[in-house]
């Protein structure tokens, strides 16, 4: 009975680690705003920078679990980035405001904490190239989308140029054979356009 439960067991436990990780971080975030100087300290709280957390969770499960279980940890690490991060504002400093915002970012971390999870298992243990160009792209193409947002939305040339960087980098670092370098940089440009239009475009016209 034990074996029969034991990878179930694991994978809560997982899951728990996962959430109380991004807890953590999230609280981290929030307080990094106030630690980073000027423009600086809207990379603390990026879209692209939360992302990362569900991607890791993604990759280190990915010897032995399948991409429900990557994306479900990946999920309950970005949940506790939103939550540890509008929980402390509510208790550490003058409030959180309206839950608007909260249930918004929530929606949004149930949504890329799941694909996050999964390209992290797929980078790390993908059976394809497709997918392991799919899996690493994304968190490259996510980078790229912020990038974008800082040059031509908010004008911040130093943080449009690091995520730039950022785009570059994770292929030629990341990729697991030089041949899957290239496509896997032109994937994430294309992501990262896609991304900008499908998600961050239509932010900037959301009032709550």
């Amino acid at each position: 009975m034990s074996s029969r439960f034991g990878p179930i067991a694991k994978l809560s436990g997982w899951w728990t680690s996962a959430l109380l990780t991004g807890l953590g971080l999230g609280v981290v975030t929030n307080l990094a705003q106030g630690w980073l100087p000027g423009a600086w300290n809207q990379v603390a709280n990026s879209g692209a920078v939360w992302c990362v957390p569900a991607f890791v969770v993604g990759a280190v499960l990915a010897d032995w679990a399948s991409a429900r279980s990557a994306a479900v940890a990946g999920l309950c690490a970005s949940v506790g980035l939103v939550v540890g991060y509008y929980g402390y504002a509510e208790f550490g400093r003058d409030g959180m405001g309206s839950l608007a915002y909260p249930l918004m970012w929530l929606v949004m971390a149930v949504i890329s904490g799941s694909l996050f999870g999964v390209a992290g298992l797929w980078w790390r243990n993908g059976r394809t190239v497709r997918n392991r160009v799919i899996g690493l792209a994304a968190l490259g193409g996510v980078f790229g989308m912020e990038g974008i947002m800082y040059a031509f939305v908010l004008h911040y040339a130093p943080q449009a140029w690091a995520c730039l960087a950022i785009l570059v980098l994770v292929p030629l670092v990341m990729a697991h054979r030089r041949r899957e370098r290239l496509p896997t940089l032109l994937t994430a440009l294309a992501l990262a356009l896609l991304a900008y239009l499908v998600v961050e475009f239509p932010l900037q016209y959301v009032t709550i």
